[in-house]
């Protein structure tokens, strides 16, 4: 049609991209984003550990049973 420009076809398949990688490249790359990720979380999570320690945020239910299960407990009424 218009693109087609005197019987000259390219097909995708014929090229490679530069961008290639080889599937070791892809899982270094997996292992660092997956490493990366869990550093973070775990910095988040101390940090709201302390947050929670300076009492800065509120707990959640979960944190209050873990900090303070006396709050839990029905064995004095």
């Amino acid at each position: 049609m218009g693109a087609e420009k005197d019987g000259e076809i390219r097909q995708a398949s014929d090229q490679t991209t530069p961008l290639a990688i080889s599937r070791d490249q892809f899982l270094a790359w997996k292992r660092q984003k997956d490493a990366e990720l869990s550093a973070k979380q775990a910095e988040a999570a101390r940090k709201r550990e302390e947050d929670i320690a300076t009492g800065r945020v509120p707990m959640n239910g979960r944190e209050l049973f873990l900090h303070q299960p006396w709050v839990f407990d029905d064995t004095h009424l």
